[in-house]
């Protein structure tokens, strides 16, 4: 299938690891020209080694939206203008309920929420001004479903499934699609972490914690980066030219519900 997204513009936040560092993939062999945004530029480094030095790069905490817009204006100054944004950025802690205090909650907020907003909000009005857009918000499953270790960070990604719906119907009209994925446990360095709250929570080894939830999964495992990413260049082609407003949840039939 031809998705059609050759010479497109492609800034993905969070590029440097994990599932954003699989998108980056993915979009370079659909010839895609290609930036990301990591906070740490050791790993910025690595990944432009991985996927090849013609991949643009810019460290920013995103948290910080006088940091976003800079990363923003310094990549389109050398790319052109942004055609898509993958937000892969940013992770709240997974905490057991009775360590979470107000300044957690913050926390959890400033790292999934605010780390995604500082970023499509100038993107979003960028690309109504030109009529063309598309925005895929990488989100997580505990945005629909609650857990004890994940209340805040799951109330970040609710938040994003809402925000993204809404902007979604906001831009419609102005050329601009707007979507979410939601994966369930993928296998990347930060569920690794997140199992290490659930080991605790659970009085078990994170070893443990994971084969516990593995086992929970109907098709049996986690989700691999890539599997992600593929289905986060699809919505941003031009064959998925009729989704928007909807998060897609890849969570390998876990939790099995009529959305």
């Amino acid at each position: 299938m031809k998705l059609g997204l050759d010479g497109k513009v492609v800034l993905v936040t969070g590029g440097s690891k994990g599932i954003g560092l699989a998108c980056a993939r993915a979009f370079l062999d659909e010839g895609a020209t290609v930036g990301i945004v990591s906070r740490a530029q050791g790993n910025l480094d690595r990944a432009r080694a991985e996927l090849g030095q013609g991949v643009a790069g810019y460290a920013a905490d995103l948290v910080d939206p006088a940091q976003a817009l800079a990363a923003l204006d310094a990549l389109e100054a050398r790319l052109g203008p942004v055609d898509v944004l993958v937000n892969s950025a940013g992770a709240a802690r997974r905490v057991p309920p009775d360590e979470l205090t107000p300044e957690r909650w913050r926390a959890a907020f400033d790292a999934k929420l605010f780390s995604y907003v500082n970023m499509f909000d100038p993107v979003v009005k960028r690309m109504a001004a030109r009529g063309t857009g598309v925005i895929v918000n990488v989100i997580g499953s505990g945005g629909k479903v609650a857990a004890p270790t994940h209340i805040a960070g799951g109330a970040a990604n609710a938040a994003l499934m809402l925000a993204t719906a809404g902007l979604a119907q906001a831009y419609a009209g102005r050329g601009v699609r707007v979507v979410g994925v939601s994966p369930g446990l993928t296998r990347t360095d930060r569920v690794a972490e997140g199992m290490q709250a659930e080991a605790a929570v659970q009085g078990i080894d994170a070893a443990q914690a994971q084969a516990r939830a593995e086992a929970g999964i109907p098709l049996g495992r986690m989700a691999e980066p890539a599997e992600i990413a593929a289905a986060v260049v699809f919505l941003a082609s031009a064959q998925a030219s009729y989704v928007t407003g909807v998060t897609l949840t890849m969570d390998g039939a876990k939790v099995p519900v009529v959305i």
